[in-house]
């Protein structure tokens, strides 16, 4: 990392109450998509629906070209071409991807940055090889503490030179589930994916999946790159180095139902039968229940939890709720609950805005 004379715009801060979105937040909107929440309907996201984060460019990555080098504290470093890693063994899962900043631009104040609002969020099956073969191949040295993931994305934040690089404990590097990836729903991966490879780590925010791979490095200290140390922290005062962001908190999300508004995206439907249907998940344990409001949160009733589906664990689950509309206003809110708690009702604010798993909140008018 370098570290360059930051500029005022480049600084972390916090919006003036009142304070709009900016041309620096739009450009970064436009940059980067959520996914429509009616795309919520499918099992698995297709590709040019499922949400994209890129923090700096989209590097040009020729696969024929491309390797990946696996080194540090090892006892001997291994250099991989692409046709290599496919000829290993090869796994598919359907994995959630959750950006952990989902929710950013609901809090108040809001902190400056990407401004998500609910729909930074996708599930796709995703083929590569497992990484924890490949490491213990390399030969693990005693003391080994961490492993680095360092993309081929390189840019300034917050006035730091950088390659886009993050830190996995050696413990959830070697979870059998994490993956070495170059297909997404059955095809090579996009460019905005990651292509020619990334890594997958089911359960954490989106963060951990590191795009563009070109290093894997086992340390034997504890990583203090930009990413890990300074930020993806839940701190609130400025001063305080927080806790890491890690594991994907319970969330559930109601497809809108009925037509929306043009402008304002309040939904309209017709009174009568109305099945509520979405989607509920969780990176830290399993999903237990998923209740819903229809009057902005005053009373909850449970909705029907779609069965655990063993073949995959890390992908989200359905649910529906039969719910009689009458004519008028309501709020429809949807909240889960995983074996460690559930979703807030009230704003639960960080400096950062990550991890922001505050209730979906759903106006909408029945058409009399």
């Amino acid at each position: 990392m370098t570290a360059t004379e930051p500029t005022y715009r480049g600084r972390a801060r916090i919006a003036e109450p009142g304070e709009g979105i900016g041309p620096d937040e739009l450009a970064l909107a436009t940059r980067n998509h959520g996914m429509p929440l009616e795309a919520l309907r499918y099992d698995v996201t297709p590709p040019g629906l499922h949400y994209v984060l890129t923090h700096y460019d989209i590097p040009a990555v020729d696969p024929a070209t491309w390797s990946l080098e696996l080194g540090g504290a090892v006892t001997r470093s291994l250099r991989l071409t692409l046709d290599e890693l496919r000829s290993r063994p090869a796994v598919t899962s359907r994995v959630l991807l959750e950006c952990a900043g989902n929710g950013r631009a609901r809090y108040e104040p809001r902190p400056v940055s990407q401004p998500w609002l609910l729909e930074a969020v996708g599930t796709a099956e995703w083929t590569g090889t497992p990484l924890a073969p490949l490491l213990e191949e390399a030969g693990i040295a005693a003391g080994a503490v961490d492993v680095v993931f360092t993309g081929a994305d390189h840019g300034v934040e917050r006035g730091v030179e950088q390659d886009y690089a993050r830190g996995l404990p050696l413990a959830e590097a070697m979870r059998p589930e994490v993956l070495l990836v170059w297909a997404m729903n059955g095809a090579p991966l996009p460019p905005q994916h990651g292509a020619p490879l990334r890594l997958l780590v089911p359960g954490w925010y989106g963060m951990a999946h590191v795009k563009w791979l070109t290093r894997v490095e086992v340390l034997d200290r504890p990583f203090d790159g930009f990413q890990n140390a300074v930020a993806y922290r839940l701190k609130v005062g400025a001063g305080d180095p927080g806790e890491p962001v890690t594991r994907i908190a319970p969330r559930a999300l109601l497809t809108p139902p009925g037509w929306p508004d043009f402008m304002t995206r309040e939904r309209f439907l017709r009174p009568g039968p109305v099945l509520l249907t979405g989607r509920a998940w969780s990176g830290r344990a399993p999903v237990t229940a998923v209740e819903v409001s229809t009057d902005g949160g005053a009373t909850w009733s449970a909705a029907e939890l779609a069965p655990a589906d063993p073949a995959h664990p890390f992908a989200w689950r359905s649910w529906s709720f039969a719910w009689t509309a009458e004519p008028g206003s309501s709020e429809l809110v949807a909240r889960a609950t995983d074996a460690e708690g559930g979703q807030p009702t009230e704003q639960v604010w960080n400096r950062q805005g990550i991890a922001n798993n505050l209730v979906q909140r759903v106006p909408v008018t029945v058409l009399g």
